[in-house]
């Protein structure tokens, strides 16, 4: 009487685990994520807090469309870290395109630096390949949004400058 309902139990057992395989090795769906919708939308960086005491600083305008970012930054530096060619009089700007994800207080990007029409840089002046930062969001309301940089502590105040609705693209 024992091992028919053994067996029974191991047949059990067995749909069980074929059931939840199937559920976890299904597909997701070839959709972007929502994101964040405290901030989706055109943020810029207006000023930044004595620029005129730095040696360098960079603006910031982010642009956050479901889960996808895009940053424009422009440097300003007295100090040349690049070939004369790449100086430009020590103004210049870069661009990085990627994703983002909001964990408790922190925003994280993981983005790849581009070209100015977002595809992908792999040789030229300033920096190529990854970009990778991490930022306290310190103050968030419907137009403002404080960062401060994880890496150098250096704050970002953006104000919004236009509101955008998720709508998810198929990858």
């Amino acid at each position: 009487m024992i091992k028919p309902q053994l067996g029974l139990r191991l047949c059990y057992i067995f749909l069980f685990t074929l059931s939840i395989l199937n559920i976890a090795c299904s597909p997701r769906p070839n959709v972007q994520g929502k994101g964040e919708e405290f901030m989706q939308g055109v943020w810029n960086e207006d000023s930044v807090a004595f620029s005129n005491k730095l040696s360098n600083y960079t603006q910031h305008h982010f642009k956050f469309t479901c889960d996808s970012v895009y940053i424009d930054m422009v440097t300003h530096s007295k100090v040349n870290f690049y070939e004369d060619s790449c100086y430009n009089n020590g103004i210049w700007k870069e661009y990085a395109k990627g994703v983002y994800v909001v964990k408790g207080d922190t925003l994280f990007i993981g983005a790849t630096f581009t070209h100015a029409n977002y595809k992908q840089k792999i040789s030229g002046c300033y920096r190529i390949g990854r970009y990778e930062k991490n930022f306290l969001i310190n103050k968030k309301s419907a137009d403002t949004l404080i960062l401060e940089s994880l890496s150098d502590q250096r704050e970002i105040k953006l104000t919004l400058k236009e509101k955008i609705t998720c709508i998810p693209k198929e990858l």
